[in-house]
């Protein structure tokens, strides 16, 4: 019988994990470790994110690498993996035709609990995820927000000892995207569940989770706690000049700043550690350039991304988020 890992080892490792499909790399070379606690999987559709987690899953098989999850390895251990984690896929899966309840359960029977056990859960989890009251309604007459709610019951139902969420607020109306987030945020903060969260919309990952594992091209291209994350480099400052902003970036870049357009005209300026407010003034000013509004900022997980990612790429995810946020049918 293997021994437990350590409180503190990671609930999941990779070690030069390569993954294809065919010619492309989906994952290359990814060498990481997911701690316990809460930790956001982040990058913009393509990076990987859903290939890692099937990987772990077992469900594609590398052409390189190891993966450990829980302290077991992924190839010597599958089944017993997959008994202690759950997992909320991105695209629906329910059986037609059974109503809420005996759905939950019968996937509860699947992991391995007793058929009372397993009903008894289901009634439990599905009042925790807001569907008690319409727990024998069949699956297939939710909308999409509810059917989101009920993947999230029947990943929890066997009481996992991690959780993995694929862009758990898919297609969910503002009010349904809260309330799952206030669910995952309980999750793992209220009830100490391990949860891997893989998303694309930054302020899902932000609200929820305290580490982060920003994927790029199959690639790490960051990783860590959010908080040191928001720290480094150097600070923010929002900047705002007369005439056109665009003069004043190749200034900013030529004294080791780096810059990002936002809405309004405003610019993000990431500069080191020991340059102040002082400094920007001082070079608008060298360029007869006005400065008409400058304030330290604090530093969000989109400054990370955007540094981790480059200014195109987190642009293009950015503009995917916030097509995600925009509900396809009305949720409950």
């Amino acid at each position: 019988m293997m021994a437990e890992p350590a409180a503190d080892a990671p609930v999941v490792r990779l070690d030069g994990v390569s993954v294809a499909y065919g010619a492309k790399l989906a994952l290359r070379d990814v060498t990481v470790a997911f701690r316990p606690g809460a930790v956001g999987l982040l990058g913009p559709n393509g990076a990987g994110k859903s290939t890692l987690i099937k990987a772990l899953l077992g469900f594609v098989t590398p052409s390189a690498g190891r993966m450990q999850v829980l302290g077991l390895d992924v190839t010597e251990a599958p089944l017993e993996i997959r008994s202690r984690i759950g997992y909320m896929p991105e695209m629906d899966a329910y059986i037609a035709g059974m109503n809420a309840v005996t759905f939950v359960a019968y996937c509860g029977e699947l992991a391995g609990l007793p058929g009372a056990d397993a009903m008894q859960r289901a009634h439990e989890v599905l009042q925790y995820v807001g569907l008690g009251e319409a727990r024998y309604r069949r699956v297939e007459t939710y909308s999409t927000g509810m059917r989101q709610r009920i993947k999230l019951a029947q990943a929890l139902v066997h009481d996992p000892d991690l959780l993995f969420l694929d862009e758990p607020t898919n297609g969910m109306d503002p009010k349904g995207r809260d309330e799952m987030l206030a669910l995952i945020h309980d999750l793992a903060h209220g009830r100490g569940l391990n949860l891997i969260l893989s998303s694309h919309v930054l302020p899902d990952v932000e609200a929820t989770c305290d580490h982060v594992v920003v994927l790029d091209q199959g690639r790490v291209a960051t990783e860590g706690a959010i908080e040191q994350l928001r720290g480094t480099r150097g600070r923010v400052f929002e900047l705002r000049v007369k005439g056109e902003p665009e003069r004043f970036v190749p200034v900013l870049q030529a004294a080791g700043m780096e810059c990002r357009a936002t809405d309004e005209d405003v610019m993000r300026v990431f500069v080191p550690p020991d340059a102040t407010a002082r400094t920007l003034f001082g070079l608008a000013a060298r360029e007869g350039i006005q400065v008409r509004h400058l304030r330290p900022s604090t530093p969000t997980l989109e400054d990370v991304f955007v540094r981790a990612l480059g200014e195109e790429d987190a642009d293009a995810a950015a503009h995917d988020a916030a097509s995600a946020r925009a509900p396809e049918s009305p949720s409950a």
